[in-house]
């Protein structure tokens, strides 16, 4: 059992984001851990099982995104101990549309162990298809659906 409490890696997992994107956070989760991205863009993945498709989902993003900061974090611990609430801004550039961006993250995070088992995040996906040049896709994929 890991000394390392639920608060400490949810600060540990915005402090890697704010200099990524890159493959640090997946250290923080478990070999079996649950990614659900439940606002991802149409044809994104919505969901990923594993510490290493995770780290592929962040090594994804190494071309697309470079990040500056994440601020205005509030982690906030639950009735459930194993489980915090993250909030928090991450800015940054789109690589390709060199369109600066500050996504509002909320992330549910499970912790057993001191690894993250399981990870919910949310954001705006008007915010991301704005800053990827990608409102008409969110427009086409909305009125299929």
């Amino acid at each position: 059992m890991s000394n390392v409490t639920p608060r400490e890696i949810a600060e540990r997992f915005v402090q890697l984001a704010a200099p990524g994107p890159n493959g640090d956070q997946a250290d923080l989760f478990a070999e079996d851990a649950v990614l659900e991205l439940p606002f991802s863009p149409p044809g994104a993945p919505q969901h990923a099982q594993g510490r290493e498709a995770f780290r592929a989902h962040l090594l994804g993003a190494v071309g697309l995104q470079r990040h500056e900061s994440a601020d205005n974090v509030t982690i906030r611990e639950t009735d459930d101990p194993g489980i915090v609430v993250i909030e928090y801004r991450l800015r940054g550039t789109v690589i390709p549309t060199d369109k600066a961006f500050a996504f509002d993250i909320i992330s549910i995070v499970r912790v057993c162990d001191g690894l993250i088992t399981w990870l919910r995040s949310y954001s705006n996906p008007l915010d991301r298809a704005i800053a990827f040049d990608a409102v008409p896709d969110l427009v086409e994929a909305l009125s299929i659906a």
